[in-house]
């Protein structure tokens, strides 16, 4: 980075948390190139510089001989992911692979995570997987993922999987034939040691294990969809 990029991006964090403080306002005109050399110290072309990132960004418009003024900050959106939106057996596939890329560091900052409440959390969790019928498997496997998922401590994890919601349990075991049904006693039992040695590793404490147990678990789940 050179130094007037440096110095730009100085200029351009200033002038962000000013908008984001409500010091400028959506309509409020921008300082000029002069007042902002003297309230930065730099020159005018890391000045005009930084007034051109802050128009890339979409936070300013210029307009010609009248100055730069503040837009409205775009409000957030939201991650929402609409189950009508996975049809396929890929979108199936694609969804399994996304929960391995985020579930399973998310089992490994919960066992480096975890509090006394959020473990009693998984520990129930898992035993009402283990008592669960063929009509409430969904939602305790889900229940159990989401217990998971808030022993990390970390909002955006459990943010993540409440927008995901049971349909991420529930559209895999559609694809999958009657041999993988929550009435299959086999089946059953290797789902629950699944979830048993997930959980025995967060609750241990042991964050490579319990990466690697997520990792085992959702696999799993894949080789069986694509069988």
């Amino acid at each position: 980075m050179t130094v007037s990029a440096g110095l730009a991006d100085r200029v351009v964090s200033g002038i962000k948390d000013q908008i984001l403080a409500g010091d400028l306002p959506p309509g409020a005109k921008l300082p000029s190139e002069s007042d902002l050399v003297a309230a930065y110290g730099v020159s005018r072309t890391v000045a005009r510089e930084a007034v051109t990132r802050l128009r890339a960004e979409g936070l300013v418009e210029t307009f010609q001989g009248r100055g730069s003024f503040v837009l409205a900050v775009p409000a957030p959106s939201p991650f929402a992911l609409e189950s009508s939106a996975i049809r396929t057996q890929h979108d199936v596939l694609d969804m399994v692979d996304f929960r391995l890329g985020v579930e399973c560091e998310a089992a490994a900052l919960a066992a480096a995570h975890h509090d006394e409440q959020s473990a009693r959390s998984i520990e129930e969790a898992l035993s009402a997987l283990a008592t669960a019928g063929p009509d409430g498997a969904v939602e305790a496997d889900f229940a159990f993922h989401r217990a998971v998922a808030a022993a990390t401590g970390n909002r955006f994890y459990l943010d993540l999987m409440d927008s995901l919601g049971p349909m991420m349990i529930m559209l895999p075991r559609t694809r999958l034939g009657d041999a993988y049904s929550p009435s299959d006693t086999v089946h059953v039992e290797r789902v629950q040691r699944e979830h048993d040695n997930i959980a025995t590793a967060i609750l241990t404490g042991d964050a490579d294990t319990a990466r690697a147990a997520m990792r085992v678990h959702l696999g799993s789940t894949r080789r069986r969809l694509r069988q």
